[in-house]
C-alpha cells in the first residue's frame, strides 16, 4: 500500500468547521468499513453517509487508504484515553518493584480497562467493534493493524507480560508468559468480536451496566485465582 500523505487542513478561518466535517467523514467511514470491509466500502458511499461531496473527502484524506488510516488513528486516540492511566500505573508498579499483590491488582486494572472499552455502548455494538473485528480477522489492509498494534496493543501487551513475568518468575518474552497473558485477555475477547452468539447464549439483548459488572467480577475472580496459582507454582518450584 502506498504511503499516505499528511492530511491537509483547512485554513485557520475554517478550522472548526473543517474539523467537524473531517470527524463526520471518519465516523461514516468506520461504519462503512465495518459493514463492508475495505474492498467493499466505496468513497462515494462514505461521502454520502457523511453528508459531503466526494471532493471534500479527497480534500481531507486524498484517497480511501487515507480515510482508512484516519479511522484507525481515531480509534487508537479514543481508546488511549481509557488505557493510558492503567498502563502508567502498571509501569510505576514495575518501576517501584512492587509486591506480587500490587502486580496482580495492576494486571486486573488493565483487564478491567479493556472490559470497560469493550462493553461501552460507543463501541460494544457499534461500527467500531465491526471495524476492529475485521482487522482482527486479518482480511483488511495491514495499515490498521500496524497503527492499532503500535499505539494500543503493544503497550498493553508489553506491560501485561512484564507483570505476569514478575508474578511467575519467568521472562516477559517467555512463550509461556505470553500465552498466559493472551489467555487471560481472551476471557473478554469473545464478548467483543462475537457479541451476537455470546449474548444469545446468555439470553441477553445487550451488555448493560449491571450484567457488564457481573462479567467483570467473574473475569476478575478467575484472573486473580490463576495469577495466584501461578505465583504459588513459582514458590513451590
Amino acid at each position: 500500500m502506498n504511503d499516505i500523505k499528511r492530511l491537509r487542513r483547512p485554513s485557520a478561518g475554517g478550522y472548526a468547521r473543517g474539523d467537524e466535517t473531517r470527524l463526520r467523514i471518519i465516523e461514516a467511514a468506520i461504519e462503512s468499513f465495518g459493514e463492508h470491509g475495505f474492498d467493499g466500502a466505496s468513497t462515494r458511499d462514505i461521502a454520502a453517509r457523511a453528508g459531503v461531496n466526494a471532493p471534500a473527502l479527497q480534500y481531507y484524506f486524498e484517497n480511501k487508504e487515507g480515510v482508512y488510516r484516519a479511522c484507525a488513528e481515531y480509534i487508537a486516540d479514543d481508546a488511549w484515553v481509557i488505557f493510558a492511566p492503567v498502563i502508567e500505573h502498571a509501569t510505576q508498579v514495575l518501576a517501584d518493584n512492587g509486591d506480587v499483590p500490587a502486580m496482580i491488582d495492576a494486571f486486573i486494572r488493565i483487564q478491567e480497562a479493556i472490559a470497560d472499552r469493550m462493553f461501552a455502548k460507543a463501541c460494544g455494538s457499534s461500527s467500531q467493534r465491526l471495524f476492529f473485528a475485521r482487522e482482527q480477522a486479518g482480511h483488511e489492509p495491514g495499515i490498521a493493524s500496524e497503527i492499532l498494534t503500535r499505539r494500543l496493543k503493544k503497550p498493553l501487551y508489553d506491560v501485561a507480560a512484564q507483570l505476569i513475568g514478575r508474578i511467575t518468575g519467568k521472562a516477559a518474552d517467555d512463550p509461556e508468559t505470553l500465552v498466559r497473558m493472551l489467555s487471560l485477555h481472551g476471557q473478554l475477547l469473545m464478548f467483543h468480536v462475537s457479541p451476537r452468539s455470546t449474548l444469545a447464549l446468555l439470553g441477553w439483548t445487550e451488555i448493560t451496566a449491571d450484567n457488564g459488572e457481573m462479567l467483570k467480577a467473574t473475569v476478575r475472580s478467575q484472573t486473580r485465582i490463576l495469577l495466584e496459582h501461578w505465583r504459588a507454582e513459582r514458590a513451590d518450584a
